[in-house]
């Protein structure tokens, strides 16, 4: 998106409530969140969406319009929003379909609590018992002039328009794919600097995942192995990368299953190496293969990983039980190697259709 969002937000409060009122509503902490997390608007399909928190904003304030509370006040009698409903209605928006509950239930406060230390306000409010919700209406009132005014039509019009940012940009990127697609057998050199700039450092982790199994699924594509139960009857099989499901959900740090040799990969954009702890604990210390969004080098990541081992279990036996379950490190001059390899056997529009299929999925097209 070729605008500063920052500006859009700024104008969109302009045209609501004057020019000499912006900038006290626009230093309104849910405002400068709202600022914070539509960053990425400037930077394309590319970078991280952020939807969950912002999704978890939108239906909460959304239902508080709806039922009138911007006008009729008396919000601290409501009896909330029920989690079933505020959940279904995520899914049922742009890029929200496998949403879960974790913003609603704690992400975003956590979130909030962190850009916004001495802010002592909780922003949604949560009955436990009962699975009710409210956003708290504190955040929602700025004061002008001496009267009182409610912003959360504010909110969910920044939230839409950033929505369509995203939805424009993913389309551009989209319509490139399908531009490389066009021109892939006439210029090879521009399609492969494409999927390069598709594993910077800067990309959304969910493309990020996308592109590495589209590269490695081609790599091990050719790779066959001879196995059975008995040694006169092995079965030749060629191995085979499986992508288990949408890009961060929840599934226990398993993003692909190699057929037949049962590898487990995870993608992560991390280097806290105590999230690979957790993530080989998940699958009870099965090993694991982790493909890196870092261009720190092959070495430097073992020694840190063994490092931060130490610190954290002291055990000599515990460390080794850990590092013996990292299998293999992956990370992007790695990831380009391979993808090199692929080009010379042919694999360049394969890995490009592959990119294609899954980021339609990945984002609802």
């Amino acid at each position: 998106m070729s605008n500063d969002f920052n500006q859009i937000i700024k104008n969109t409060i302009s045209q609501i409530y004057g020019v000499h009122n912006t900038e006290v509503v626009y230093n309104m902490p849910i405002i400068q969140y709202l600022v914070k997390k539509t960053k990425s608007a400037n930077k394309g399909s590319k970078s991280r969406g952020g939807f969950g928190n912002l999704y978890a904003i939108y239906v909460l304030v959304e239902d508080y319009i709806a039922k009138g509370y911007p006008n009729i006040g008396n919000y601290s009698q409501s009896e909330g929003a029920k989690f079933s409903y505020l959940l279904a209605r995520q899914r049922q928006l742009p890029f929200g379909s496998k949403l879960q509950n974790h913003a609603l239930n704690h992400r975003f406060n956590e979130e909030f609590k962190k850009f916004f230390p001495t802010i002592e306000l909780i922003p949604i409010i949560r009955d436990a018992e009962n699975n009710h919700y409210w956003f708290n209406e504190q955040l929602l009132v700025v004061n002008l002039g001496g009267q009182l005014y409610n912003i959360s039509t504010l909110i969910i019009d920044i939230i839409n328009k950033y929505v369509d940012a995203k939805q424009n940009a993913m389309n551009s990127f989209l319509g490139k794919c399908e531009e490389m697609k066009l021109v892939s057998n006439t210029n090879t050199n521009e399609v492969y600097n494409f999927i390069v700039s598709l594993l910077d450092k800067n990309v959304d982790a969910r493309l990020f995942e996308i592109v590495s199994y589209s590269i490695l699924k081609y790599y091990y594509y050719d790779i066959k192995i001879y196995w059975g139960y008995e040694l006169d009857r092995l079965v030749e099989e060629n191995l085979t990368l499986y992508k288990t499901g949408r890009t961060n959900a929840n599934d226990g740090g398993i993003d692909f299953v190699m057929k037949p040799l049962g590898r487990f990969f995870q993608v992560t954009e991390t280097i806290d190496f105590k999230k690979y702890f957790l993530d080989i604990d998940k699958v009870a210390k099965f090993p694991m293969t982790f493909v890196v969004k870092t261009d720190v080098d092959m070495n430097t990541l073992n020694v840190e990983i063994e490092k931060k081992a130490y610190e954290v279990y002291g055990i000599k036996k515990v460390v080794d039980t850990y590092l013996k379950s990292i299998e293999e490190l992956i990370n992007i001059p790695i990831l380009l190697d391979r993808f090199e390899e692929t080009i010379k056997v042919g694999y360049l529009n394969n890995i490009l259709d592959e990119i294609i299929v899954q980021s339609k999925v990945e984002f609802n097209v």
